[in-house]
């Protein structure tokens, strides 16, 4: 997830500097949600691998 949410800013910044700014704002924001959830995501993994008693990495 965290992959496409880079391959999504990179068309963000591709499409800002050839002057398409609707396909680069929504390119940013779908980056922007993609990386939110990966996050959550993260942090809800580390706490459940806590709780089952591993440490966390």
């Amino acid at each position: 997830m965290l992959g496409w949410a880079l391959t999504f800013l990179v068309v963000a910044l591709i499409a800002a500097a050839l002057g398409f700014g609707g396909i680069a704002g929504a390119s940013a924001g779908i980056a922007q949600t993609l990386f939110v959830i990966f996050l959550i995501l993260f942090v809800v993994m580390m706490v459940v691998r806590v709780v089952r008693g591993k440490p966390p990495v």
